[in-house]
């Protein structure tokens, strides 16, 4: 039935380059260097470009990870040092958790994992859902893999666990919905830290700092903290790419400040407190302490917090610069720093509530603190455009309401500025810096979130390697095992702490989940009702030759979802107004599951039978990352690639009597489809193939007849008449017989969502001024 009105085959309208000159990046096998750097560079301008790039690492990535030692000793010690070997325990827990987590686990493994040099819970997803289809909306299409960037490894006979793997997922409904809500729980979880990084860095800086030099109570550190808070989200507006150059050199002073200082204390205190490599001390402290130790794995664990950036954060540069950078500079200045503030915990534990602070030497006092706060700002910066970022995917893939998204940098695609998710970010933030009053409580919360987002991690990279990397079931499990195990430790720690300040991260999951969730179910059900009424091939016919009285002079772009076939509101516009354009195009825009589509593979074009109906179906393919052009630019290229099509349609009919006809190739002269004919060339034989050895020749060869002249008249005259933009405006309700709870859901949830978010043609890229709305009721 999908396939019922559109007769001719689809062909990308992508010009002037062939397939093998578009470089493909592979999910396990991914170059150092991204794709820009491809080319004729030699081995020192890679590597002074990757240098370039870890440097530029520093300040974006491990902003957050870097300012752990402000907070990780008190949130660990609450109750305060009971034992002064506690202390090697748990300075044994912080160095082997850094190793397994950050340094194992991310740096060498799932840094591998990136959607063509993307990372994130949602490129994960993407990965993952190219492979298989797994998507709760079927719009799927063939030739979705033939875009460049669309890159698949052909699963192999011999592999069945991953052809098993890829059925079960596909035809299992339970499985779908399971990854898909995993997918956006990480994803609610990672709003949360936009919201719990600025709190707990911000207030351990500011609060942590002036409370030994400046004698302030509690409530002024709070309106300080605050006033920081509003500087910060009001600053968002401009984006990182301004303050962006800046950033490094002061993340890197912060580096040097910490390490140097704990190189100082090492040596100055207990040079000893290196034993606590041995994890001897860890099982001892473990020993000594019982319950009490499982539940401080709620503050140590917040000496990863920010690892999961490392993967996020890649696409702005490439796997080898972020393990540069995170090998050669923050382990090892962060390692020392906490190793130092263990030897001074040695000869005063009883600073153990401000160990940062304390244990800095009264010369560095004020530079160490100005820095400080410098790298908490940078931290705090990370992951709220962090959360702008993934909540710009989780749009374009129809899993949160329509928003305004600006984009502040030319240079980065993925930095981006969303107004509304920054106001509430914002006031949340001053909300709990007077409501949690402490960084205890917001540590508690913080863990809880961190290790969500990585235990999620775990489980979308076993996938990955079981569909995709086709590595032995041993080191899967074993991967699971550990990294999986260690988390789900930590994780049940935090939650332990469930009352004291943990709820937060779980309520605003909960909260932002029920969004998603109801806005993708009707967006799901919707595309399924177009689905299930889209209009046949007999329907069509007779909508357009009986029940049409005339076609109006103008093009007309009539906009659905629905990417096969005719969508109903077309017959409910044709029943309702009998007259149609003389030109009538069915558009619809489409994020495919990857980072980028090129421009000049962004269109593909149907043409409906019969021809001199002129009716045309478009699908405009963007990735989740991929910039929109404004209404104007959208509208002026895809005019001229609708004029493209159908000149290039005309000269293939003069090419029908080619000896290649039984072969089914569709030679558009100058098009991408090109890329099917050189396929087709290994198996035709040469006396053939040297007939359309070069499509430009075929081009050069064939004066164009006296029809296609005419047919180009036509489509000028008829864009010289104006063009018209058809939007749908539907008003989706629950069936009558539905479930109450469905209806309150469907008729008032969704509805009240619908009409509070953005309207519908200002994300279609349509001009204001050539919109006419069709009214239509769908019940779903």
């Amino acid at each position: 039935m999908s396939t019922e009105v559109e007769t001719i085959e689809s062909v990308p309208v992508s010009r002037k380059q062939s397939k093998r000159s578009l470089p493909r990046l592979d999910s396990f096998f991914h170059d150092a260097e991204k794709a820009t750097s491809a080319g004729h560079h030699g081995a020192n301008d890679n590597w002074v470009r990757t240098l370039s790039l870890a440097f530029q690492s520093i300040g974006i990535v491990y902003g957050d990870i870097g300012t752990s030692p402000l907070y990780v000793y008190a949130s660990t010690f609450t109750d305060g040092i009971k034992h002064n070997d506690d202390i090697l325990g748990v300075l044994s827990l912080i160095i082997y958790s850094l190793i397994l987590l950050p340094l194992l686990k991310y740096c060498f493994i799932v840094l591998w994992a990136n959607d063509n040099g993307d990372g994130g819970t949602f490129a994960l997803y993407s990965l993952i859902s190219r492979y298989a289809k797994i998507s709760l909306v079927p719009n799927q299409q063939a030739e979705d893999a033939l875009v460049s960037n669309y890159h698949l490894e052909g699963l192999t006979p011999e592999l069945k666990r991953a052809h098993w793997l890829k059925q079960k997922l596909e035809n299992s409904t339970v499985a779908k919905i399971l990854i898909f809500t995993c997918t956006i729980f990480a994803t609610a979880m990672v709003m949360g830290d936009g919201v719990l990084t600025p709190l707990i860095s911000v207030i351990s800086a500011v609060g942590g700092g002036l409370t030994e030099k400046v004698n302030l109570t509690t409530n002024q550190i709070d309106w300080i903290s605050a006033a920081v808070f509003v500087f910060i989200f009001a600053a968002q507006r401009f984006g990182t790419d301004k303050v962006g150059y800046a950033f490094a050199p002061i993340v890197s002073l912060y580096f040097l400040f910490i390490g140097g200082i704990g190189l100082y204390n090492l040596i100055h205190y207990d040079i000893g407190v290196l034993r606590a490599f041995n994890p001897k001390y860890i099982v001892d402290y473990f020993s000594r302490n019982g319950k009490q130790g499982w539940i401080s794995l709620g503050g140590v664990l917040l000496c990863y917090t920010g690892t999961e950036a490392m993967f996020a954060d890649l696409g702005h540069f490439s796997v080898r610069a972020v393990q540069i950078g995170f090998s050669c500079a923050l382990f090892p200045a962060v390692s020392l720093a906490y190793i130092g503030q263990a030897a001074y915990l040695r000869k005063h534990p009883e600073d153990v509530a401000s160990t940062y602070y304390k244990s800095i030497p009264s010369p560095l006092y004020w530079p160490t603190f100005v820095v400080s706060v410098g790298a908490a700002i940078i931290a705090s910066q990370a992951m709220i455009s962090g959360a702008f970022a993934i909540i710009s995917q989780s749009q374009t893939l129809g899993c949160f309401p329509r928003v305004k998204v600006l984009r502040t940098s030319k240079k980065y695609e993925g930095q981006v500025y969303i107004p509304e998710v920054n106001f509430m970010l914002g006031l949340l933030c001053v909300i709990l810096t007077f409501a949690y009053k402490d960084t205890t409580k917001i540590g508690n919360a913080y863990g809880i979130a961190v290790t969500t987002v990585m235990f999620v991690t775990t489980i979308f990279l076993s996938l990955v390697m079981l569909l995709i990397w086709k590595i032995s079931i041993f080191w899967i499990i074993l991967f699971f095992t550990i990294f999986g195990t260690a988390e789900l430790i930590f994780l049940s720690s935090a939650c332990y702490k469930f009352k004291e300040g943990g709820y937060f991260p779980i309520a605003v999951a909960a909260f932002l989940m029920a969004l998603m969730a109801i806005w993708h179910y009707v967006h799901v059900k919707r595309y399924w009702y177009e689905l299930k009424h889209m209009v046949s091939k007999d329907k069509l016919e007779e909508l357009t030759t009986r029940r049409c009285r005339g076609r109006i002079p103008g093009i007309g772009f009539l906009y659905s979802e629905l990417v096969q076939g005719v969508p109903p509101i077309f017959a409910h516009l044709v029943e309702k107004i009998p007259y149609i354009h003389s030109v009538l195009v069915f558009v619809s825009v489409k994020t495919l599951p990857i980072p980028y589509v090129s421009s000049a593979e962004r269109f593909i074009f149907r043409q409906a039978e019969p021809k001199e109906q002129r009716l045309f179906r478009c699908i405009a393919r963007y990735g989740y990352n991929d910039k929109k052009e404004d209404a104007n630019a959208f509208t002026s290229s895809l005019i001229e690639q609708l004029k493209s099509f159908v000149h290039d349609e005309s000269l293939f009919a003069q090419t029908t009597q080619s000896p290649l006809n039984d072969e089914n190739i569709r030679l558009r002269p100058g098009a991408q489809s090109a890329v099917h004919v050189e396929e087709k060339l290994e198996q035709i034989s040469g006396t053939q193939a040297e007939q359309i050895n070069e499509p430009q020749h075929i081009q050069e060869q064939i004066n164009e007849p006296q029809h296609i002249q005419d047919d180009k008249q036509i489509y000028e005259q008829e864009l010289a008449n104006g063009v018209v933009f058809l939007l749908g405006e539907t008003e989706v309700r629950a069936e009558r017989n539905s479930s109450i709870f469905k209806k309150i859901i469907v008729n008032y949830v969704y509805n009240f969502i619908k009409k509070n978010s953005r309207q519908g043609e200002k994300a279609l890229l349509i001009p204001r001024d050539q919109i006419l709305k069709i009214g239509m009721t769908y019940e779903i």
